[in-house]
């Protein structure tokens, strides 16, 4: 053994592979990044690939803030992911000024730190079915045009609302599955899903990064899915532009009026085949769903009964798959008293609340907050003034200067 002038023997240095383990067991990904700083070997082993597949596994995304009409608005102090959203805010392009110039671009998705937009001409009675489409991440200013549906695809399309001032399609990107990783680490995965609404039937369309190309994934006709529904009651309710979208083990799950009748619209993306699930049992209000991985395959719902907001319920499936038929509550969230409390996206890990005071609903503060599903701790986000009633799309993400690269 080696000893130093004192004759006492030296310390021996710790192998790679038990100082990986110590690193994985660091309990935020500003601790990897400040350890990561130390010295050359620690950052050579921190941003190893299989390392961050393995740190990404097992530590939730932080909630760095949500994106609406008014710009980017992170987190504040003191929730604590507020350093790294301000990391983020300084060093990112939120108004996307990078893109081409050539028409405007509209934030449609965002999800695993990446945006995805479309295209907008500058006359809206010149909107195609299928616009322009980008997929872009914000801090290195790097983006990908994807190619346009081809014409055969588009030609596929029955019936398209010709009511409609804007055709009804939504595009959205699909979270990263396990297997993707590695692809996701080197910047290169990703898949978007382009839902096409029609007066008979539901279509959808996908992009994988991987291929390149756009291919045709699922169809289900109006009639299969919702036996009895009118048509008109379709077009007024399963609009895609105000469905909210949900995701859990591989299926994304769309509420919004069909609350009444208590139905879900569910699209398994392994299978690539639409279908109807039901909600749990109970008259769900409209200030919000959210539909959650609760854990052994099961699904859980957070959201609010019988129009009361002082009290988010969690209810849990007894059993495991897609469409579960036993329920059980498995907590009641007490909320403040004194306020209108709303459910306005949600992560694997996270819900958005947004919250004003009943007395006074206009030009009143708005509070958002952050309830991590696992915990059900509730954190303050920011506040803004007035109660802006657009679409909200947390961005949640690895800290970007080691999780992203500097290429898509």
């Amino acid at each position: 053994m080696a000893t130093n002038k004192k004759g006492a023997p030296c310390p021996r240095e710790i192998p790679d592979h038990l100082l990986a383990e110590i690193f994985l067991r660091l309990p935020a990904p500003a601790d990897l990044a400040r350890t990561s700083a130390a010295c050359v070997s620690f950052r050579g082993l921190i941003t190893d690939r299989s390392f961050l597949r393995r740190f990404r596994r097992l530590h939730a995304r932080p909630l760095l803030g949500f994106r609406d009409h008014d710009g980017f608005n992170r987190a504040l102090p003191p929730h604590p992911s507020a350093p790294a959203a301000r990391a983020l805010a300084d060093a990112a392009d939120f108004s996307f000024s990078f893109l081409p110039t050539h028409c405007r671009w509209a934030v449609q998705d965002i999800c695993d730190g990446r945006v995805l937009l479309h295209g907008l001409p500058e006359r809206r009675e010149e909107l195609p079915l299928f616009t322009e489409l980008v997929v872009c991440d914000p801090l290195h200013r790097r983006y990908i045009l994807l190619p346009q549906v081809p014409d055969d695809l588009a030609a596929s399309v029955q019936h398209p609302d010709p009511v409609a001032r804007r055709p009804q399609c939504k595009p959205f990107l699909v979270p990263l599955h396990e297997e993707e990783e590695a692809a996701a680490v080197e910047g290169t995965g990703f898949t978007v899903i382009w839902m096409v609404h029609c007066k008979i039937n539901l279509s959808a369309f996908v992009f994988s990064s991987s291929s390149g190309q756009w291919s045709a994934a699922a169809s289900k006709a109006w009639s299969d899915l919702v036996p009895g529904m009118g048509e008109s009651d379709i077009m007024s309710q399963m609009h895609p532009f105000f469905l909210r979208r949900h995701y859990a083990y591989g299926c994304f799950y769309w509420d919004w009026l069909l609350i009444k009748s208590q139905k879900l619209l569910v699209l398994d993306t392994r299978r690539m085949e639409f279908s109807m699930a039901d909600l749990p049992p109970g008259e769900w209000s409209t200030q919000g769903l959210a539909i959650v991985e609760a854990g052994e395959g099961r699904l859980g719902v957070f959201g609010f009964h019988d129009g009361t907001a002082s009290a988010l319920s969690y209810t849990i499936a007894r059993n495991k798959g897609e469409s579960p038929s036993q329920w059980e509550m498995e907590k009641k969230i007490s909320l403040d008293s004194g306020y209108q409390y709303y459910i306005k996206d949600a992560t694997e890990r996270y819900l958005l609340l947004r919250r004003t005071e009943t007395s006074s609903l206009e030009n009143s503060l708005t509070e958002y907050f952050s309830m991590d599903i696992k915990t059900l701790k509730l954190q303050r986000i920011c506040a803004k003034q007035g109660t802006n009633m657009y679409g909200k799309c947390i961005y949640a993400n690895f800290p970007p200067s080691l999780l992203s690269s500097p290429t898509i």
